[in-house]
């Protein structure tokens, strides 16, 4: 097998990015963080003062964004109009914003092509919410990866407190139950499973277990 393009969804905390960070870099191949797009153009909205719910709003801004993934030194950075927003779009507010945009069908077909061609070009590791189901259908290997909402909360609020953000258990657990209601029931492409991924559950896992658990499904995938 050559290129092979592998498909890792699930919940918000569920360690998809860094997971797949990791195992994409054990493997020679490319990560693409998708979220990260999502986020870049809830950043966009943010900034210029648009609601991330409002659909004709967000739509309006599209044609005056141009979004770029750079790796540098294996490294995936964000540019928005030439701008590195890579620390820029990891907040809570901008996670909600994320969620909301990522519902708006125009910002999906707007992003749709781009991540596609990735795929083309090289192997890829891709994460997401729809990256089986939608992007990628026909990807050789796809994942959905999970934790029980108590673990995936903590282990976000971790992350957030070593970013130096003044957030709660109980805060962060919160805006994750939102996001996975936002998520699933979203009208254009809600997150689910798709029918043909393996399940990977870590919430008994430590990152380095989980790391293997992933690699053992894309190991068993490849000659």
């Amino acid at each position: 097998m050559g290129r092979i393009a592998v498909a890792i969804d699930g919940p918000s905390g569920a360690g998809k990015s860094t997971i797949a960070r990791a195992v994409a870099a054990e493997l020679g191949f490319i990560y693409v963080d998708t979220g990260a797009l999502y986020r870049t153009i809830g950043l966009a909205a943010c900034r210029a003062g648009v609601a991330g719910d409002d659909a004709d709003g967000v739509t309006a801004l599209l044609p005056g964004l141009e979004l770029e993934l750079r790796y540098v030194g294996g490294a995936q950075h964000v540019l928005l109009n030439g701008e590195d927003v890579s620390e820029a779009i990891r907040t809570p507010e901008i996670s909600r914003y994320a969620s909301q945009v990522s519902a708006i069908p125009h910002v999906r077909a707007y992003l749709l092509d781009l991540q596609r061609d990735m795929a083309k070009k090289d192997s890829v590791i891709m994460d997401g919410r729809d990256i089986g189901t939608v992007i990628l259908p026909d990807a050789e290997v796809k994942i959905f990866l999970t934790a029980s909402a108590e673990k995936r909360a903590q282990r976000r609020y971790l992350e957030l407190r070593e970013k130096g953000q003044d957030v709660t258990p109980a805060e962060v657990l919160r805006q994750m139950a939102a996001r996975d209601e936002q998520d699933a029931g979203r009208a254009a492409a809600p997150l689910r499973q798709a029918e043909d991924a393996v399940l990977v559950d870590t919430s008994g896992l430590d990152l380095a277990q989980s790391i293997a658990a992933v690699r053992r499904v894309i190991d068993g995938k490849r000659p």
